[in-house]
């Protein structure tokens, strides 16, 4: 009787058969329903929130990143408007994100400028980080003192 299998009809649930294993005969038992039933749905249960927190924490990594190359582009209009004579604390807020704060300040030959703004979760209900940028640059000698 060796190679001869027992066909499914043949066997109920729970029993066991023989199949050829290499010439020889190998015990194999048929695997009843019910061990490990739903146990793909446990572990997705339990893994889910976890792989959803680590998304939703990349996405806002990856937005407030964005967010702080806006404002080093910002800070930098900002400085070098400054550094030229201009109004630097109006060129800055064109170039910045919304809702950002731009400060410039000149102290005798360089001119530093500060944007900083609110990166906001994704998650309306947790509290906002806050990217800060600094450029400086220096003051060019044919800006005059009237025009700070």
């Amino acid at each position: 009787m060796i190679g001869r299998r027992q066909t499914g009809r043949d066997r109920g649930p729970g029993t066991t058969g023989w199949a050829a294993g290499g010439g020889r005969r190998i015990r194999v038992a048929d695997r009843t329903a019910g061990g490990d039933r739903g146990s793909f749905t446990a572990e997705l249960a339990a893994g889910l929130p976890a792989l959803l927190l680590l998304l939703l924490t990349g996405l806002t990594a990856v937005n407030a990143v964005s967010t702080r190359a806006s404002c080093l582009h910002a800070a930098r209009e900002a400085a070098l408007a400054a550094a030229r004579g201009a109004d630097g604390s109006a060129d800055g807020p064109r170039a910045a994100p919304p809702g950002a704060a731009v400060s410039v300040s000149i102290d005798g030959d360089r001119a530093q400028a500060t944007v900083r703004a609110p990166v906001r979760a994704l998650g309306s209900r947790l509290p906002r980080i806050t990217v800060v940028a600094t450029a400086v640059a220096a003051v060019e000698p044919g800006a005059t003192e009237e025009s700070r």
